[in-house]
């Protein structure tokens, strides 16, 4: 009786775990979308493709990869709370300000319109509400409490870019367009997200969304939310307003691109640069912090917003390793840095001081 009583309990502990994972898998492409996404030049024997061969995490690597998760030492949680500061938001349609959120999630506000960037307000990062890595902070805001926005735009489908339950309540709460690259409307069309409200694009393709164009540009990633890869696109993003521009790199390894990027597009009033997540198992799709740097003066930009740290543990490097090399190497190069903390709003043209607020933690 106690087998069979520990064997339901495993059992009801797998259904939770399991519960929803399938809505969260989204859906492959399918009709004219598939038939768009075997147009892209991207898009070669089977998959997607960076423009430059890339590994992610070799077959024969897995061992070794185990070994360091288990032995690994670095701090992958910081000693005490992460500060949040509750959002603010400006009415003015001058200027230009972004608020980080944690992760890649971020707002941005320029020439009178509002932009919300990969959405992820889950307590987890994975396709299951009890497995996966779980936040480090609380979110800001409610997502139901934002101001309404002008377009959502995601840079590819991983579960720390493209998250379920927050496009579900963006639905519910807003009429933006999602922005997104080929073939990740098949997600949101499983999601219920209208056709009208899905605009997908391929690296060079542009739409515009009110005062602003917003321009779908290469990246150097993978993508995938099965165990299937490369079945829709990944990019970096640049928008461009009638006085301001913002580049936005996505998930990324470093590559040439970005200095294509920015003789193209730039200069950009800011850039938005991902910078954990990395590995030397993985240079390929994800870049190192002083990458970051060289990708922000690659695009030409003013200031350097970092992203993608301090939310979800996601490689093996302590949590804060990603900014101190960032204030570094930004030291080093003479770069314009703001480091907010989650939730807190960024004057552009008046950036606050960096003050080294996550190394007490």
């Amino acid at each position: 009786m106690v087998g069979a009583a520990v064997g339901l309990a495993l059992a009801g502990l797998v259904a939770r775990a399991a519960w929803g994972v399938p809505a969260a898998m989204g859906a492959a492409p399918r009709g004219e979308r598939r038939r768009r996404v075997r147009q892209s030049p991207q898009f070669r024997d089977g998959q997607f493709r960076n423009a430059a061969p890339s590994q992610v995490v070799r077959a024969g690597d897995v061992p070794e990869l185990f070994r360091r998760m288990i032995t690994n030492r670095e701090p992958s949680r910081p000693r005490g709370p992460i500060p949040v500061v509750t959002p603010t938001s400006g009415d003015s349609p001058d200027g230009l300000h972004i608020t980080w959120y944690g992760h890649a999630s971020v707002l941005v506000e320029m020439d009178g319109a509002r932009v919300l960037i990969d959405p992820v307000w889950s307590e987890r990062v994975s396709p299951s509400a009890l497995v996966g890595p779980k936040r480090l902070h609380p979110v800001p805001v409610p997502l139901e409490d934002l101001a309404p926005v002008d377009a959502i735009v995601i840079s590819h489908d991983h579960y720390d870019h493209l998250d379920l339950p927050s496009v579900r309540t963006l639905l519910r709460t807003t009429t933006a367009p999602f922005l997104v690259p080929l073939g990740i409307g098949a997600h949101l069309e499983r999601w219920g997200v209208p056709a009208d409200r899905v605009v997908e694009l391929d690296w060079g393709q542009s739409a515009e969304v009110g005062p602003l164009r917003f321009t779908a540009t290469a990246a150097q990633h993978f993508s995938g939310r099965g165990f299937s890869r490369n079945g829709t696109l990944w990019a970096s993003w640049v928008l461009t307003g009638p006085t301001r521009r913002v580049f936005y790199s996505g998930d990324t390894g470093y590559f040439d691109g970005f200095a294509a990027i920015g003789e193209q597009h730039g200069p950009f009033d800011a850039a938005l640069v991902q910078i954990g997540a990395y590995d030397p198992m993985w240079p390929d799709i994800h870049m190192t912090p002083e990458e970051g740097v060289a990708t922000h003066q690659d695009v030409h930009a003013h200031v350097l917003i970092p992203v993608h740290w301090a939310t979800f543990t996601l490689a093996l490097h302590s949590w804060s390793e990603p900014v101190d090399r960032l204030w570094r190497e930004a030291k080093a190069q003479d770069v314009r840095l703001a480091v907010p903390k989650p939730g807190e709003r960024v004057d552009v043209d008046d950036p606050p001081i960096v003050n080294g607020w996550w190394q007490a933690l």
